[in-house]
């Protein structure tokens, strides 16, 4: 490979990169990044309003599965109670 080409290719990415630095910083580009961001912001609202939400059910659905196993945990108490007393009783008619 020369010399020459080596140069040509150097110049050709300086032209190249100082275009893009001329596209990307123009008034039209700003604008678009702007539009872009801001559309990415209410993307993020969004989402977090979603989030929230769904913590909300979670904790919705947690309380109740917490209310329904102190039911069962109570009826099962009960129940042993009642076992225990038709036991004594049990007992009690057999001494």
């Amino acid at each position: 490979m020369s010399i020459w080409s080596t140069v040509g290719k150097v110049a050709c990415g300086f032209l190249i990169g100082t275009a893009g630095v001329k596209i990307f910083g123009s008034k039209d580009a700003k604008k678009a990044y702007t539009h872009i961001t801001a559309a990415g912001m209410r993307c993020v609202d969004e989402v977090n309003k979603t989030v929230t939400n769904i913590k909300e059910n979670v904790d919705d659905i947690k309380a109740d599965a917490k209310d329904i196993n102190e039911e069962r945990y109570e009826k099962e108490r009960e129940q042993e109670i009642a076992d225990a007393k038709a036991v004594l009783e049990a007992a009690g008619e057999k001494a």
